[in-house]
């Protein structure tokens, strides 16, 4: 039975990588993006002399270690199951041999990976070279951030699969997914770093789930959050994906048994 969601994962993953050409024109998008991210950043550094919780060069880690893994946010639901649903031949999805959330958290899980891996790499060369982007402060970090990339992907793919079970009420998602798009990139800490936001805001972005897709990944790559108090921060990832994960699979139950086919 593995064999088979592996097969679901690979299959997939290969035929996103067929992509390239919009791969390539989204990496100028980011790099574009990435500087005026870091001129504003940088304009707002300049003009405040009150201390920051974060230095310029933890800003410009965090903006295109953002920017290299934009993709891998769960911002929009699976395109594919979208055009199933509104042509009825998601009754198909309920034919498969297999359990339906683990097959659609699969196609999540290509989904994120594959789009990310084409972007990142270069935008990490490219940054490097001529950025200001620089590796870990030490291994200790680097292996942090690597425990808690996995972690954010898994949660990613957790919300991205609730988004695609939202397409058995809402048809097209489009709403839903400009809701949670707008609070992923808010909430996440990719628009502005978390540790910037009022003090009064803390407990809240701390206690949600978004704070593990950028947030913590991110300062744990660049140091600002020590190696050492990784164990937390992986047991509230993997916490809120396993609640996520349950949530899923009570709506598709649901949905399943109320669906109504596109067509008849």
């Amino acid at each position: 039975m593995l064999n088979a969601y592996w097969a679901v994962v690979s299959a997939r993953f290969r035929t996103l990588l067929q992509y390239r050409a919009a791969a390539v024109a989204g990496l100028g998008t980011q790099v574009f993006w990435g500087l005026i991210r870091i001129m504003i950043f940088e304009a707002f550094y300049r003009s405040s002399s009150a201390p920051q919780p974060m230095n310029m060069h933890d800003i410009i880690i965090y903006v295109w270690l953002g920017q290299a893994f934009l993709a891998m946010l769960p911002w929009n639901a699976d395109r594919d199951l979208r055009d199933l649903v509104r042509s009825g031949a998601v009754a198909y999805e309920l034919l498969r041999p297999l359990d339906l959330y683990t097959f659609w958290y699969c196609r999540a899980l290509a989904m994120r990976t594959a789009p990310t891996l084409l972007r990142a790499v270069p935008m990490f060369v490219l940054a490097a070279l001529f950025f200001g982007f620089s590796a870990p402060p030490s291994w200790a970090s680097l292996g942090a951030w690597m425990a808690a990339t996995l972690g954010a992907l898994l949660l990613s793919c957790a919300i991205t699969t609730l988004l695609s079970i939202s397409l058995l009420w809402t048809i097209s998602g489009e709403g839903i997914s400009q809701i949670v798009f707008v609070g992923v990139i808010i909430l996440s800490g990719m628009v502005i770093p978390l540790p910037l936001f009022p003090d009064w805001a803390q407990p809240v972005l701390n206690a949600l789930p978004f704070r593990g897709l950028v947030d913590v990944p991110f300062r744990l790559y660049a140091g600002h959050i020590p190696p050492g108090q990784i164990l937390p921060l992986l047991a509230q990832q993997l916490g809120w994906t396993l609640v996520l994960i349950a949530a899923g699979r009570m709506l598709l139950a649901r949905g399943t048994r109320r669906l109504v086919v596109q067509g008849g």
